[in-house]
């Protein structure tokens, strides 16, 4: 009896171990929670996860997505402080995570999120219409100078990441643009198409369609090092053949939103090991790898240390804007 008693312990004790080595695991079903709208770039980027993450069986419970895009994500990230300390909510979205406090009175705080990781880079590049005169992206700031507060730059929102890199531009430039809002991406490369603005700084996947169609031309792209060469986009052109802004004489090197996912505060430490480890392995995975080149984004899976320095420093150059600007909500 006290052997078989010893061996039941035995046995016991080794399957504890086993459980503390794995490490925490979600017990019931997982909320992706989209700071979006359907069919937007985090809906995008968020369902692509999910599909990676179910084929590799990455988690072993279900995943229920849901849109909570209202207030420009700030509906998504007020699951944070409703669920705080719950690590069945991640939260997906990018820079507004902590850049919308900033702007607006909110319901939440960007202390109320727990960073688990970001997995892309959006770059950003300035766009004019095909048939412009501008051969350069320098010929166009003089252009604009010589004309100051007539040109006019379109962007996706008010006080967003298009209208913080129109100020940057400005500010290094001397070049005064009218900035003016749309509701989207796809709502502001139709207006350069049809001629209503005289450029954007739309991310490359939301202008594609009307550089094909030769509607519109990129003159270069805020980022450290030209776009990964791939197919010809034109008959002439792709990604790898538009100069960096610093090449083509801007003086701003890097202006890239990372995308991003979140808990809430008061997560369990082991909760955010685990969810870094599942978006790790995704970002290895072949399928990534092709939605990334297909969106024509900058892979790169920050975490930890690293992911807190790329907020910090993305953080201060934004406020300086905000400040600049007076967007700052008192």
């Amino acid at each position: 009896m006290a052997r078989k008693l010893g061996i039941a312990l035995g046995f016991l004790a080794a399957g504890m171990a086993g459980a503390a080595a794995q490490g925490w695991q979600p017990t019931k079903p997982v909320e992706f929670v989209v700071t979006s709208s359907p069919g937007g770039g985090t809906d995008n980027f968020t369902r692509m996860i999910q599909s990676i993450i179910l084929k590799y069986k990455l988690i072993d419970q279900p995943i229920v997505v849901s849109n909570k895009g209202g207030g420009s994500g700030a509906e998504g990230y007020l699951v944070s402080k409703t669920a705080a300390g719950d690590p069945n909510k991640v939260i997906f979205g990018t820079n507004n995570a902590y850049l919308l406090p900033y702007v607006a009175k909110l319901g939440y705080k960007f202390s109320d999120l727990t960073p688990v990781a970001a997995l892309a880079l959006d770059e950003f590049l300035l766009w004019v219409k095909a048939d412009a005169p501008y051969k350069t992206a320098k010929d166009y700031i003089e252009a604009v100078k010589a004309k100051p507060e007539t040109y006019k730059m379109g962007g996706s929102q008010s006080k967003d990441t298009d209208q913080t890199l129109t100020s940057i531009l400005s500010t290094v430039t001397g070049a005064k643009f009218i900035y003016v809002p749309f509701q989207g991406g796809g709502a502001v490369g139709t207006q350069l198409a049809g001629g209503h603005i005289n450029s954007h700084t739309n991310n490359p996947n939301e202008s594609i369609g009307q550089w094909k169609a030769g509607q519109v031309r990129p003159l270069c792209v805020f980022s450290p090092a030209r776009l990964p060469a791939g197919p010809k986009v034109t008959e002439t052109q792709g990604w790898a053949d538009i100069p960096t802004c610093k090449e083509a004489g801007i003086p701003v090197e890097r202006f890239q939103m990372p995308r991003t996912v979140w808990l809430p505060a008061g997560t369990p430490a082991g909760a955010v090991q685990f969810y870094e480890g599942v978006l790790k392995k995704v970002s290895e995975t072949p399928e990534w790898k092709e939605y990334i080149a297909r969106t024509v984004q900058t892979g790169q899976f920050l975490s930890g240390d690293s992911l807190k320095a790329f907020v910090a420093n993305d953080d201060k150059l934004s406020r300086e804007v905000f400040e600049r600007e007076g967007w700052i909500v008192k």
